[in-house]
């Protein structure tokens, strides 16, 4: 994945709050009532540490979007009740200002493809589309508008404060040593594409679907699999979205690149994850689906481009 340097990044909707100390659940503590739409794992809250207690999360999505996410005006409850702007940015992207800049460092690609999925969300939706307040990343722990979070939660989407928080450890410490996923330059991307899709659920009120929270066929695992159809989408535009000015933001996405996206979706598969930390995969428990069924809808948002293919509440067959 290659930007182009010629581009001009908005550093607008990124935030870095630095390390935070308290708030959250460590990996030998309970969850303090965190919900929202999570990119990694199924399963429930767990206890301790090791790999059981780092990666096997609660999913409260449901509960978070019926109290109160959404958007104003847009069928949500008021995205404006939890104030994101209370807390201290560091100067993490203070130096991001240029495709060139996100080549030579991952912290200003991630405000590049932050830009490219909003331009290409901005184009796809129209008038429906409202931005992310912020992409939030945090060492440790923070607090968000679904409760606290620490880096044992993995990267997720907060329906009440419209953002999608991110502590950048996930990708080497859980995705790639305790899950086997590839560390690849177009992971990062996936995943927040695949947040970013939870986000656009949020607009399009899609989240309200949800009455089932687990099992194969369940709607939690159908709202995960349009979001994992949703980052196909984007992946087969990306090379067309562009900065403010009309400069395309990223100039090369490879095969390779897919490729590395297609990996990450089979590692966090439900039963890759369940045979990975219990030894036996346990189907009536999926939240996510499967890895099978992952791969599968990212490849049909990213052959077709299509809203319409990827209404997962409609498919027979996941």
């Amino acid at each position: 994945m290659r930007f182009n340097p010629k581009a001009r990044l908005d550093t607008g909707r990124v935030r870095d709050r630095g390390r935070g100390s308290g708030g959250g659940f460590g990996r030998g503590g309970r969850g303090g009532g965190l919900g929202g739409a999570r990119m990694p794992v199924p399963g429930g809250m767990r206890t301790g540490g090791g790999i059981g207690g780092v990666i096997v999360l609660v999913l409260l999505f449901v509960l978070v979007q019926c109290v109160g996410g959404g958007v104003p005006g847009l069928g949500g409850g008021g995205g404006a009740a939890y104030d994101t702007g209370r807390f201290a940015d560091t100067d993490r992207y203070e130096n991001c200002r240029t495709g060139e800049d996100a080549n030579d460092d991952v912290d200003c690609a991630r405000v590049a493809v932050e830009n490219s999925l909003h331009d290409f969300w901005s184009d796809e939706l129209g008038n429906r589309f409202r931005p992310v307040e912020q992409l939030a990343t945090f060492s440790g722990s923070t607090q968000t508008g679904c409760g606290g979070a620490s880096s044992a939660v993995g990267p997720f989407y907060c329906p009440p404060d419209s953002s999608i928080y991110l502590d950048t450890t996930f990708f080497e410490e859980v995705l790639d040593r305790q899950l086997g996923g590839p560390s690849g330059g177009f992971v990062e991307p996936y995943v927040l594409a695949h947040e970013y899709g939870h986000h656009i659920q949020n607009l399009l009120g899609t989240m309200g679907r949800v009455r089932t929270q687990q099992g194969p066929t369940s709607d939690a695992v159908r709202l995960e699999l349009q979001a994992d159809c949703y980052a196909g989408m984007w992946a087969r535009a990306a090379t067309s979205t562009e900065d403010a000015d009309g400069n395309v933001l990223i100039s090369e996405l490879t095969r390779q690149d897919v490729e590395e996206a297609v990996a990450a979706a089979e590692a966090v598969g439900d039963d890759r994850i369940q045979q990975k930390t219990q030894g036996q995969v346990t189907e009536e428990s999926w939240t996510h689906g499967s890895a099978a069924m992952r791969v599968r809808w990212f490849e049909t948002g990213y052959d077709t481009g299509s809203l319409e293919a990827c209404d997962t509440f409609a498919a027979d067959r996941l």
